[in-house]
């Protein structure tokens, strides 16, 4: 008989595990969060004091009640991890970016398939507010054929902090923080671009890893700008998007991180962006331009969504939220990007789908 909850276990307790997965896990329909591997049980026993926590995670592994692993620890034990939980026969999520290299995440394809289990990556900004209003407007065709795209990911955090993301890592920087967000977003609206063009630099006093990126996507007839900084005070545009009908921007950033860090948790409310966007549109007949813009409402932002398509994933009712390819597509991505900031050159990347995606000169 099929199953009606599975259990999970959650490896890391740092930011990625207590404020987005736990809660989320947590929220959704046919799953139960039964175990925490952490090195501060004393954190994980104040939020949930009704959850194992375990030292390490071979002793998780070995769980006969844990269906599922979520791995949510520095990017470089991603892979390491990743295998153990496979190989002891259990589905896998992992967060983003999938691993630190193509190589790595490809082995990992290799051995899910190998022992017939489920993986996923936690892309989770598929369902923010904003990206969500994009995605519809797109399809809509409201803004006639699209010419531009910028997506932005900008904070203000002057002071680097000491944490893994900020030294000299495999997998750290902005680029596979945040990059590896905007890579899957244009991604899932566009697939593989023709070729991209990166530039990094680490822009504030101290910093020993790229805190500041800008990287273009040649989608022929579309060009795709996406940012992001960690020294931006004023508030930037999060997306613009312009066609030969009209414009869409957006400026404010979906709220569901903010209220997961405060405690609060999924209601049916949930993922509500209260600062509309500005659609401009051409309503002008034959030559004649006559521009008019208004507010547009955003769909609300709906991060609980991921792990309740998790659950209908492991019951067979339909492929996960996000698929190994497609989070090897934004693997391929990243390490094209870093060749082209390299060599500060633009990558081409081949046309076609399937593995290996050889990039060309």
């Amino acid at each position: 008989m099929m199953k009606q909850t599975y259990g999970v276990g959650l490896v890391g307790f740092g930011t990625a595990g207590r404020v987005f997965h736990a809660p989320l896990i947590q929220s959704a329909p046919g799953l139960e969060l039964l175990a925490v591997v952490s090195s501060a049980p004393e954190r994980v026993r104040e939020t949930l004091p009704e959850v194992d926590v375990l030292p390490k995670a071979a002793a998780l592994f070995a769980r006969s009640d844990i269906d599922l692993v979520v791995i949510a620890t520095p990017n470089d034990t991603h892979y390491p991890l990743g295998k153990a939980a496979l190989v002891a026969g259990k589905h896998l999520v992992i967060d983003k970016p999938f691993t630190v290299s193509v190589p790595e995440a490809r082995l990992l394809k290799v051995e899910a398939e190998k022992q017939e289990r489920m993986i996923s990556v936690f892309h989770n900004r598929r369902w923010d507010s904003d990206f969500l209003t994009l995605r519809a407007l797109l399809a809509s065709g409201r803004l006639g054929r699209p010419g531009s795209l910028e997506l932005r990911f900008d904070r203000y955090r002057p002071l680097v902090a000491d944490r893994w993301r900020e030294k000299q890592k495999p997998g750290s920087g902005i680029w596979y923080d945040l990059g590896a967000h905007l890579l899957d977003q244009v991604n899932v609206l566009f697939g593989m671009p023709r070729a991209i063009l990166l530039d990094l630099k680490a822009a504030r006093d101290g910093a020993e890893v790229d805190d500041d990126f800008l990287a273009l996507l040649d989608y022929g007839d579309l060009r795709v700008t996406l940012k992001a900084s960690s020294l931006v005070a004023h508030p930037t545009p999060q997306l613009a998007l312009h066609g030969t009908q009209g414009s869409f921007v957006k400026y404010g950033r979906d709220p569901q991180e903010n209220w997961l860090r405060v405690g609060q948790v999924p209601t049916p409310f949930w993922g509500i962006d209260e600062r509309p966007g500005r659609l401009t549109l051409n309503e002008g007949e034959g030559d004649a331009v006559s521009l008019v813009g208004q507010e547009h409402p955003g769909m609300p932002g709906n991060y609980p969504a991921y792990y309740a398509a998790i659950a209908d994933a492991l019951a067979g009712r339909m492929p996960p939220p996000v698929t190994v390819d497609e989070a090897l597509d934004v693997m391929w991505l990243l390490e094209a990007g870093m060749d082209s900031h390299r060599q500060e050159r633009w990558i081409r990347i081949k046309e076609g789908s399937g593995m290996p995606r050889y990039l060309q000169a």
